[in-house]
């Protein structure tokens, strides 16, 4: 062998590690170009078939095997991983529209899909029409010839209203429409969308599935294999690759992603309970209680309830008094986002983001993170004192 210079060599070692080698964590590949045995194999390969690899963008070991395991937690066969949750929206939307098709969003969807279909219908030629999340089976009338998507969102992440997903998927599947589930908030665990006739579901695991409130990615799932091809097209010619550490990371923290869940689950209905019951908040907007709108939708459909929820205070409090209640929470961040380890607190505006809003309080937002649920309770206590 001719004798290569030190650059050679630091650039290509003739080193290969010994074989054998075997450990829980799944390896992390980086990988932008990836090599091909031969130029018959370079030619033969495909990146639309997930039996091998052709460059990063496609896959590596890494993000395949994420994928693998986020569509088995749906009951899915096929998983595309986007840099964001909106990242995964844009990309549903841009797969299956295009200029003179309508699609249907409910008045309480993400505020960036609501942003995304005005961009939508101001810039590319594509109807976005808003409905009310509690339609249900009324579904059917505001659907046109030209309509080929309705987004669902179950619960809404900030009002919390929880469709009823049964009937908005069936009278869309006698019309030939494709409904898309943010299933963000259940995260495949409290709800399997395919089980309630869910054509497309999309994640945000940026949430439940990281945990650390360190990671953005989003994950879209489908069973069909068409359809999955529609949305891999838009997955390729957008670039929507992920890192492969950023993926480790989301593959650690599946592994106690459940337990987590749970968690934060029991937090939160601790926490509401206990909110209901102050002269503070004239409604808690938690799906496990009735004043919830969609309450038995989820008392159908769902097997968990997460810990996100919002409360409305009583409107004899002003704006500036329920900031200053914010403000004073000492283990709450103020901050976008949730299903982190960490409790959030945030206030909205409702007026200026629903069409129909008629609660008079200010309404906050609450991730309960997993601190003690008492420790909360006792921080939200003093809080109130500044009212």
């Amino acid at each position: 062998m001719t004798k290569k210079s030190i650059q050679t060599q630091l650039v290509r070692s003739d080193y290969t590690p010994p074989a054998g080698f075997a450990a829980y964590p799944t390896a992390i590949h980086h990988a932008s170009t990836v090599l091909f045995e031969d130029v018959a194999s370079m030619r033969s390969g495909d990146w639309k078939d997930k039996s091998g690899y052709t460059y990063g963008l496609h896959g590596t070991p890494t993000t395949f095997t994420l994928e693998a395991r986020l569509a088995a937690i749906e009951g899915g066969k096929h998983c595309l991983l986007a840099p964001s949750g909106l990242a995964a929206i844009a990309m549903i939307d841009l797969a299956l529209l295009k200029a003179g098709d309508d699609v249907l969003l409910p008045d309480n969807v993400y505020n960036p899909n609501r942003e995304l279909g005005r961009w939508l219908t101001g810039d590319f030629g594509i109807t976005a029409r808003f409905y009310d999340p509690l339609v249900g089976a009324g579904i059917a009338d505001l659907i046109q010839p030209n309509t080929k998507l309705i987004w669902t969102e179950a619960p809404g992440s900030v009002s919390m209203e929880v469709p009823d997903l049964r009937a908005i998927c069936t009278a869309a599947k006698e019309k030939g429409v494709l409904v898309a589930l943010d299933n963000t908030w259940a995260a495949g665990l409290a709800l399997r969308g395919f089980d309630v006739g869910a054509d497309i579901v999309m994640q945000a695991l940026t949430k439940y599935q990281s945990g650390g409130s360190d990671v953005l990615m989003g994950a879209v799932i489908t069973q069909d294999e068409a359809l999955n091809a529609r949305l891999a097209a838009s997955h390729m010619r957008l670039g929507m690759g992920v890192g492969a550490d950023d993926a480790y990371l989301v593959l650690r923290g599946l592994e106690t992603m459940k337990l987590r869940f749970d968690a934060h689950d029991a937090a939160a209905r601790k926490v509401a309970t206990w909110l209901r019951g102050r002269p503070e908040i004239v409604k808690v907007l938690h799906p496990m209680f009735e004043e919830c709108p969609g309450h038995a939708n989820w008392l159908r459909d769902f097997s968990g309830a997460a810990g996100l929820f919002s409360v409305i205070f009583d409107e004899r409090y002003t704006e500036a008094q329920t900031d200053r209640f914010v403000d004073s929470l000492t283990l709450f961040g103020i901050g976008f986002s949730w299903g982190g380890t960490h409790s959030l607190a945030v206030p909205y505006r409702m007026q200026g983001m629903r069409r129909n809003w008629t609660d008079a309080g200010t309404l906050v937002r609450f991730n309960i993170g997993l601190e003690d649920p008492d420790d909360l309770i006792a921080d939200i206590e003093r809080a109130f004192a500044v009212l």
